[in-house]
Order: structure tokens, then sequence, then C-alpha cells
């Protein structure tokens, strides 16, 4: 084969159309997934503090948990078309981790949005909401979901 005619098929995988559009399907899905787990989020909260009258900083980790499920499921069936990892056990763990730093994220962001600025816990969870799903997008698709 000469060098003229010959194309490697990494290079023409690159190029491909559905390649250049790939990250922005990617982000269009989390987005969906990530609105479902925020349903999933905001509902528990404000039943378990509303209804159950439990402290805001105890059933935001609950509630986060709960949306972090789904956005776990809905990340590796739909959102996400290239995984790093065949060890789903691992995938997991790992998922689970960047979660925590996400919830880390949501816990300080709802604190100071309640504690300092006054907002009511609503106000304070969508800032928090936004704040960790920027970080755990970036930290997921950098960690687990590139080839």
């Amino acid at each position: 084969m000469s060098q003229l005619t010959y194309e490697p098929k990494a290079y023409i995988d690159l190029i491909s159309p559905v390649n250049r559009r790939l990250p922005s399907i990617e982000l269009s899905r989390y987005m969906v997934v990530s609105a479902a787990a925020l349903a999933v989020d905001l509902a528990l909260l404000f039943l378990i503090s509303g209804l159950f009258g439990a402290h805001y900083l105890i059933a935001n980790p609950i509630a986060f948990a709960a949306g972090a499920l789904v956005a776990y499921f809905g990340s590796i069936h739909w959102a996400f078309k290239n995984r790093k990892m065949t060890n789903s056990g691992m995938e997991l763990a790992i998922f689970i981790g960047i979660g925590l730093g996400g919830l880390a994220v949501n816990e300080a962001i709802l604190w100071l949005g309640i504690e300092v600025a006054a907002l009511s816990l609503m106000f304070a969870k969508l800032g928090a909401a936004v704040t960790s799903f920027v970080f755990n997008f970036v930290v997921r698709k950098m960690v687990l979901f590139t080839p």
C-alpha cells in the first residue's frame, strides 16, 4: 500500500461526524440523566427535611445518594458511549468516590447558601446542584468515560 492511499482507521474515526458530535450528545444525555437524578434528590430532600423534620445537612446526603444512583445507572446505560473500565464493581466504586466529592461540594454550597447568604432551602439546593453537576460531569467524564 502506498503512503498516498493509506488512511489509518484511527484517523477515519477521528474525523467522522459521529465522533465530532459525541461530546455534545453525551453532555445532552448527561443533562437529562442529571435532571432525573435532581428530581429524585429534591423530592427526597424536601420529604425528609420538610415532612420528617430532619436537618437539611442530614437529609441532603440521603437524598443526594438516591439521586446519585439514578445518575450512575443513567450514565452507564444511556449517557456515555465509551467506558474506560470493564470491571463494573470498580467503576461503581470510583463513581461513588467522585460522587462523594460532589456531595462535599453540594453540602458546602448548601450550607453557604442557607447560613451565610440566607437563601431558602430550594434556592440554596439549586445552586448546590448546579455546582456539583459541573464537578461530577467533568471528573466522571475524565476518569470513567473517556477512552
